[in-house]
């Protein structure tokens, strides 16, 4: 069992050092664009995270597309939890196969897929299709989500609400997206963490856009700076105090 215990530690910091080093060298004290070698604890790449304009402009453009593809697939997949979770009709088994089709996908075959439907229908890569290929991808991952939160849903409570004279909206509004929220969350938080990160499906939509993933890869010939340390650490921060905040609430709701 001690074996066992320590065997999963091993694996869990073998998986988190990578995070470990981007923090760390977020502090490197280096002298260059090299960031590859301690040179000395510092907080001045804090201090001029904004300085590289490329690098703060390819940062402001991927959280901008997060958080419109977040809301889009939020909505979507909320609706598409909603109807998977709830009810029978047919071609519904056609519908999950589906969902669980584009969770397996390879990121490659999405992301050449979706360039062969844009160049055919000669649309323009830029933000939007960007946009667009986030939501397709990110779409089953919400939906899953949500559905597996419907599930457990009581339906005597909404039963209970229309009995009491509570149109569909107000039903929905009251007891259903109240009961089903901690799902909702969850699916917002992963379509947003997917979008922000993403570099292979976005690499072949995003025409002259250059999103944070797309900049970072394009300097490794030129050096990554440490502000890319520093603001791949921010992000991982507020990640966290999400999660845990998210954590503490559901604890509190039990």
């Amino acid at each position: 069992m001690k074996l066992l215990k320590a065997y999963t530690w091993l694996v869990i910091l073998w998986l988190a050092s990578p995070i470990f080093v981007m923090i760390l060298f977020g502090f490197n004290d280096t002298p260059s664009k090299s960031n590859t070698s301690w040179h000395g604890f510092t907080l001045k790449w804090y201090r001029e995270l904004f300085a590289i304009d490329g690098l703060t402009d390819a940062l402001i453009t991927s959280l901008l597309i997060a958080v419109v593809s977040t809301a889009i697939t939020v909505v979507i997949g909320t609706m598409l939890g909603l109807a998977l979770g709830k009810h029978r009709f047919k071609g519904q088994g056609a519908t999950n196969f589906l969902v669980f089709a584009a969770i397996s996908t390879p990121e490659l075959v999405m992301g050449a897929s979706l360039l062969s439907l844009f160049v055919s229908a000669n649309l323009p890569r830029d933000s939007i299709t960007i946009i667009i290929a986030h939501v397709l991808f990110s779409l089953a991952f919400v939906t899953v989500t949500v559905r597996a939160r419907v599930l457990t849903l009581d339906p005597s409570l909404e039963e209970a609400a229309k009995d009491l004279g509570a149109s569909p909206w107000g039903t929905f509004r009251q007891v259903t997206l109240p009961a089903i929220l901690p799902g909702v969350l969850a699916g917002a938080m992963l379509a947003f963490a997917l979008s922000i990160d993403d570099y292979v499906v976005t690499s072949f939509v995003n025409g002259s856009t250059i999103t944070f993933p797309l900049w970072i890869v394009g300097s490794v010939k030129t050096g990554i700076p440490p502000q890319v340390n520093v603001m791949g650490t921010l992000i991982f921060g507020i990640g966290v105090l999400i999660a845990i905040s998210q954590s503490i609430a559901a604890r509190r709701r039990g």
